[in-house]
């Protein structure tokens, strides 16, 4: 079996992968921040090159998808956006450069805040990146320096655009929405309600990677995207029907952003130039195993 080395393999992405990896027929390993088992996760503090060093050479990955690091946009501790998403990655990479494994893919998890404000509604790789907080800029300087191992490591950088599921914290948008109808909750705060982004299954999410494993692309930059916008009104909808009752929905003017872009996605061009197109899940089958969960 191929062994793939998920880092973080214990947040919401990672434990996702992680099922859908091993119903692929992939031995998966993971790193965790402690109390590894040594034997399917190992604890791994990534900004320390020696415990990256070490991992790497117990494991001697065929693959590697790195997750870990700070995904919560809100956080508070700046200079941990950084020392986590930025320095952490560059420990894995020399890690992996050190150990001289023969490792076939390298997938890193960047984002698709990257792109900040670009004014117009589809989102390419071809952008100029204007990332507007530090986990953006984090991420995008993350991808700069991730450029420099090109020529020593087969590295893809991926762009996820928005993505939920089951096990997905409550401070996001979506679980939060789930959250309330759960709570038989008669109302709900939130901001522009017309907006329409991607919220994409984290199966799909899953899918693509894996997908991305045997690609033949490398030292590439990708959304990891379905082009497919939905609005916070329909999935508000979504739940009405899946619950039975309607919730009200108060707008939060703290919540609301001016001159938001109404509509916002990916393109898909260059992922489908990858690896073909993947099917997503309907929103409302999402939302439906979120509530049930």
């Amino acid at each position: 079996m191929k062994k793939v080395l998920i880092t973080g393999i214990d947040s919401f992405t990672g434990f996702h992968l992680k099922s859908y990896l091993k119903r692929q027929g992939f031995e998966v390993l993971g790193t965790v921040m402690k109390d590894g088992d040594d034997n399917e996760t190992f604890t791994c503090n990534i900004t320390d090159k020696s415990s990256c060093v070490s991992v790497i050479s117990k494991t001697n990955p065929d693959f590697v998808i790195h997750l870990a690091g700070i995904s919560y946009v809100g956080h508070d501790d700046i200079e941990a956006f950084y020392r986590v998403n930025t320095i952490g990655t560059q420990n894995i990479l020399d890690a992996l450069v050190a150990s001289n494994c023969d490792v076939k893919k390298v997938i890193l998890a960047s984002s698709a805040t990257v792109y900040g404000d670009q004014g117009c509604e589809v989102l390419d790789e071809s952008m100029c990146p204007k990332p507007a907080n530090h986990y953006g800029i984090s991420k995008l300087a993350m991808e700069h320096m991730a450029r420099m191992y090109f020529t020593k490591l087969p590295i893809v950088i991926v762009r996820p655009f928005n993505y939920t599921g089951v096990g997905q914290a409550e401070h996001f948008l979506v679980p939060k929405i789930v959250s309330h109808f759960k709570q038989r909750a008669k109302s709900i705060e939130l901001g522009n309600l017309h907006v329409e982004r991607e919220f994409n299954d984290v199966e799909f999410t899953c899918k693509v990677y894996a997908a991305l494993l045997s690609a033949k692309c490398h030292s590439e930059v990708l959304n990891l995207c379905s082009g497919k916008a939905i609005s916070l009104l329909e999935i508000i909808s979504q739940m009405n029907k899946i619950v039975g009752y309607e919730i009200e929905v108060n707008v939060n003017p703290a919540f609301v952003r001016e001159n938001e872009i109404k509509r916002l996605v990916g393109s898909t061009k260059k992922l489908e130039e990858a690896i073909g197109t993947m099917r997503n899940i309907e929103i409302e089958e999402t939302l439906r195993k979120m509530y049930e969960a």
